[in-house]
């Protein structure tokens, strides 16, 4: 069961380190659509990434327990 974490834990690790873009630091082209810099653009793209990890982890490390329903009664 904790080898199926394995590849989303990677994801996660990966994703934190594409976040550090000190390439993109200094340059100001090439401008996306004529006004966008390259540091702008690429967290642009870089918050898609995020949101589809989070989208992945929800849906295969959430904790089934916190969905089950308790009785009333």
């Amino acid at each position: 069961m904790k080898s199926r974490f394995l590849p989303l834990s990677v994801l996660v690790a990966l994703v934190y380190l594409l976040h550090q873009d000190v390439w993109n630091w200094h340059r100001r082209e090439p401008l996306l659509f004529g006004i966008f810099p390259p540091g702008l653009w690429y967290h642009l793209g870089y918050s898609v990434v995020a949101a589809g990890t989070m989208a992945l982890l929800v849906k295969f490390a959430w904790p089934s327990h916190l969905e089950d329903e308790e009785d009333e009664s």
